[in-house]
């Protein structure tokens, strides 16, 4: 079947990400033990809660205000999440326009929360006055969701809101465990290391139909 849609992950494909910058800047908010609380792909504890919607920013803020000890503020919680963003290479963005100019319907999904999305949804994501949402026909977030990547039910739903087939999208994405459960449902998919160039490699799959 036809590929109609091009499904995107953002931190690792869109972006690249720097997880040592993210973990030293909550060590610096006084989190010891950000390493444990910070994963590549699925956060955990307040982090997963903030990144599934569980919680808000504030109930974020205040319960970070707690397990280091004094009051942090929304500024610092954002400077810290944004501590993963390490890159934004032009060709990702170039490959982006490309593909919608070609016709393909170009959609993110993402395991994301509020403070990664203040920057991403700014005036300030490409340099260039755009946010990452002038890029995509629409974008999926996990905490706008209430559900995240691995879950059957988040790729499901993406499907059943862009009225598609598991087999007319192509799923990029980092997260090797994220691609097997997209594969399973019958996506082609294909798992760049983070920070890889894959805007040519995506065209070997979508010339393959």
């Amino acid at each position: 079947m036809e590929i109609k849609a091009v499904i995107f992950d953002l931190g690792g494909v869109i972006i690249t990400l720097d997880q040592s910058q993210a973990i030293q800047r909550f060590k610096d908010l006084g989190l010891a033990d950000a390493e444990q609380r910070l994963d590549p792909y699925q956060q955990s504890g307040i982090f997963g809660d903030l990144e599934e919607g569980k919680i808000t920013a504030e109930d974020f803020r205040r319960e970070l205000s707690k397990l280091v000890g004094y009051e942090v503020t929304m500024d610092q919680c954002e400077y810290a999440w944004q501590g993963y963003a390490k890159a934004l290479p032009k060709r990702n963005l170039d490959a982006l326009k490309r593909l919608r100019e070609e016709g393909y319907r170009v959609l993110l999904l993402s395991n994301t929360n509020p403070c990664m999305m203040a920057w991403a949804e700014s005036d300030q994501f490409d340099g260039h006055g755009h946010p990452v949402s002038h890029y995509f026909d629409a974008c999926y977030l996990s905490y706008q969701m209430k559900m995240m990547k691995p879950s059957e039910m988040i790729f499901r739903e993406v499907l059943r809101r862009e009225k598609i087939f598991a087999s007319e999208a192509l799923f990029v994405d980092d997260g090797p465990r994220n691609v097997m459960v997209a594969s399973q449902l019958g996506m082609r998919t294909y798992c760049p290391e983070n920070g890889a160039d894959w805007t040519e490699k995506i065209y070997d799959i979508l010339n393959e139909q």
